[in-house]
């Protein structure tokens, strides 16, 4: 941020609401936060007296507001800004670190669209003693301090690597060190955008640098913005709406009551979106109530209508796209990042819309197809024709082929109603009813939160509690807080839940309309309340950066946006810190390494899991399945106590295929001829005759239609050949030809193929070779 945007920030929070704190440092994310490192402190307000400070840390100017603090002695520190009147502002247990890491990785991005590749430009710099601009992430060079220490640690040894988080490459720099920078070659990826910057354990003075996690992928666009054209917004005194993209979190757009804002790098820049004028009415530019972000575009739901804004124009969806023309209540988009999973057979959904009684999916080019309705789901549910069903709310879950549904039923409707959930399976186009009901009053509205899991659990809210769903729907209950019985309103001022934020590592962000914040992680039933850190009548929303990291969004009545780092660590272990509360166990290790694997047909994959905790507590480690029932499992637990610790290990062999299982490969190619008629299976009224792609596919060959044929599949991944497959698979013609067999006199070839089935349901590249 700017030093005019910060006062600009500072300005707009000390006129309205009630006084905070806070505190900041010059390293990215509060990634160091040591005795080394010289922390900000600000106080927002018109009471402030003076800082109280523990004697181990010394103030720059006590009495000043906005000063700077430092630590000599590590540790827990308490800070206080002591003000006058009869109210005292809350305490801060920060905790301070004696860690040895000092420096950070800086790096800028060069891109090269004529051969799609990427050259990161890398440099290590002190945050301590940096240039305004590399601390503001906007310097084109390293400055004279940076050149400086990036030679001197280059002469120790030190070259820093990329490291990608999914396909696990490493790309290292192509030249010699030029003007105290590295130069590292990558490609453009879509599907590979989680990078860390790692170098060699070199120490200077005494000092290391830290790993540096990032997202880089293709370079992204945002809407640019048009002379003529109108704010779109959402109504008059709204919270924000925002949506993302689910494998590039710095993707954004956000729905305030003034303007729609896009960003692609977590809004360090950012463009207006705005919609030609003589298309929608005044009032239904300022009537959002839904966006999703998808390739095609920036979807807005305005009065029961779908709209479209892309590069091309601006367009209303309905009958023409197989959708409906008005009454859609919803739409969402994929929350959770599956790059490489694919469907056997078909595309993955990339977006859900509904009405009362429909459920639609949508897919890329503006494809959208209805999958059910509510007089089927009765017939599926065996639910009375006599009662009420209809479609509450609709979510993606952590699963990436599930869809779920929460359905309102009722018979009366006047004064209760169930809340059921149904989720649908889009490889196998199958409804399970899940073993969840919850009885609500009829103006209830509950908006679900799938956690990162590959069990179907969720937290749901309404506007004063959350609900949650662990260990596939066995455990259900009200997330508690220490008073009040978990109503987080009472907690609040009698504010209203206004949003949820659920990152990868399990965290939960609950916000309020008026700012104030509860933090509770995955799997846990009791929540706390975190410090004030935002002014309430600041517009305000949760969000990733693109280090993977939390911050906030400050939206302003001038049309403009503020990030601002909020460092969530810290805040939470500052508020355990007065409850004496401690982590059960000491350590947790696992082997597993991938997000998923595959496995064929005779594959084995071994995981273990550590855990150390102390004696007597009590711990253990569960690893629950979900799915077909088609592995076969085996598990050894391992235990060992020393000193007062328990080691328990657990080791556990998952077979891909239980005996008796039968698994085919389906393997899709085009039997290659000159032109000809084909007899089909599905044996339509006319044969189909097919020409020949000369240039796709080469030269035709010709078989002995009598003779037998076998060809040898031969299986590939990422890094090349893998394996010739052995076990069954079953050959089909791309338009389902029936009528001949293959020929083994046939001169050898080779063909690029997708092979399909394994016990997952997921495919890999492969090589069919013909002999």
């Amino acid at each position: 941020m700017s030093a005019q945007g910060v006062a600009v920030l500072l300005s707009w929070l000390s006129c309205c609401g009630s006084a905070v704190w806070r505190y900041s440092t010059n390293s990215p994310n509060y990634h160091i936060f040591s005795t080394r490192s010289t922390i900000k402190l600000e106080y927002e307000g018109t009471l402030f007296s003076e800082w109280s400070v523990p004697a181990t840390c010394s103030v720059k100017n006590k009495s000043s507001p906005k000063t700077e603090l430092r630590c000599s002695s590590p540790g827990v520190q308490t800070i206080r800004p002591i003000v006058t009147g009869p109210d005292s502002e809350e305490e801060r247990n920060l905790s301070v670190d004696s860690s040895h890491i000092c420096f950070l990785w800086y790096y800028k991005v060069i891109n090269f669209f004529h051969n799609l590749t990427q050259v990161v430009v890398i440099w290590i710099y002190d945050p301590e003693n940096a240039d305004p601009s590399e601390l503001l992430w906007n310097a084109n060079e390293p400055s004279l301090n940076s050149i400086i220490l990036t030679k001197q640690l280059a002469t120790l040894g030190q070259k820093p690597g990329i490291y990608t988080t999914l396909r696990r490459r490493i790309y290292l720099p192509y030249d010699k060190m030029k003007n105290g920078t590295w130069h590292i070659l990558i490609p453009m990826t879509t599907d590979d955008v989680l990078k860390e910057i790692k170098g060699n354990q070199v120490a200077f003075q005494d000092c290391f640098i830290a790993d540096f996690l990032f997202l880089l992928t293709f370079p992204l666009l945002t809407i640019p913005e048009i002379p003529g054209f109108l704010p779109i917004s959402s109504p008059h005194g709204s919270q924000l709406i925002a949506a993302w993209a689910d494998c590039v979190p710095s993707s954004v757009v956000v729905v305030a009551d003034m303007e729609t804002f896009q960003t692609n790098d977590s809004f360090r820049t950012w463009t207006r979106i705005r919609v030609p004028p003589n298309i929608l009415t005044e009032d239904e530019r300022h009537s959002v109530s839904d966006v999703s972000l998808s390739q095609d575009g920036i979807f807005f739901l305005i009065n029961g209508i779908l709209y479209i804004k892309s590069f091309t124009g601006f367009k209303r969806l309905g009958i023409s796209e197989n959708l409906p023309d008005s009454g859609i209540i919803g739409i969402t988009t994929r929350k959770w990042c599956w790059v490489k999973y694919l469907l056997k057979a078909k595309r993955r959904s990339s977006m859900a819309i509904w009405t009362e009684n429909e459920v639609y999916l949508g897919y890329t080019f503006l494809k959208f197809v209805k999958i059910i309705t509510t007089e089927k789901l009765k017939n599926l549910l065996n639910i009375s024709s006599a009662a009420t069903l209809t479609i509450h709310n609709v979510e993606y879950p952590g699963h990436p082929l599930e869809l779920a549904l929460l359905l309102n039923y009722c018979t009366a409707c006047n004064i209760n109603k169930t809340i059921y959930v149904v989720i649908y399976n889009e490889d196998t186009e199958q409804w399970v009813y899940q073993d969840f009901a919850l009885d609500v009053s009829t103006d209830s509205f509950l908006t679900p939160h799938f956690i990162y899991a590959a069990l179907p659990d969720l937290i749901l809210r309404d506007k004063h509690r959350i609900y949650y769903c662990y260990h596939n729907f066995t455990e259900t209950g009200v997330l508690q807080t220490p008073t009040e019985f978990g109503n987080l309103s009472r907690l609040s001022h009698n504010s209203i839940i206004h949003d949820i934020f659920i990152d990868y590592y399990g965290n939960v962000v609950v916000k309020m309309e008026n700012n104030i914040m509860f933090y509770f992680k995955i799997n846990i039933r009791a929540a706390i309340k975190l410090h004030l850190w935002t002014n309430s009548t600041m517009k305000s929303l949760i969000l990733l950066s693109s280090s993977a990291q939390i911050y906030l969004i400050y939206v302003f009545e001038n049309g403009t946006v503020q990030p601002r780092e909020y460092p969530l660590k810290l805040e939470s272990q500052s508020v355990h810190f007065t409850t004496k509360e401690k982590c059960p166990y000491m350590a947790f290790h696992n082997n597993i390494l991938s997000v998923f694997y595959f496995l064929d047909k005779g594959q084995n994959l071994s995981i273990w899991a550590q855990i150390v905790y102390p004696e007597n507590v009590g711990l253990y480690i569960v690893v629950e399945s979900y799915g077909p029932n088609i592995l076969q499992e085996k598990e050894q637990v391992h235990y060992e106590i020393a000193l007062g610790y328990c080691t328990k290990t657990m080791c556990r062999v998952e077979n891909s295929v239980k005996e008796g299982t039968e698994i085919h490969h389906r393997v899709t190619f085009t039997k290659i001829a000159n032109t000809y008629t084909s007899y089909l299976r599905n044996q339509p009224s006319k044969n189909l005759r097919v020409k020949y792609n000369w240039k796709k596919y080469g030269c035709p060959l010709r078989l002995d239609f009598g003779e037998k044929f076998h060809p040898l599949v031969q299986l590939y991944n990422d890094n090349g050949y893998v394996e010739d497959v052995e076990v069954n698979f079953i050959v089909w013609e791309i338009h389902g030809r029936k009528d001949y067999s293959f020929n083994n006199t046939m001169k050898k070839c080779t063909l690029c193929l997708i092979i399909y089935g394994s016990a997952f349901g997921s495919h890999t590249f492969v090589m069919l070779v013909l002999h």
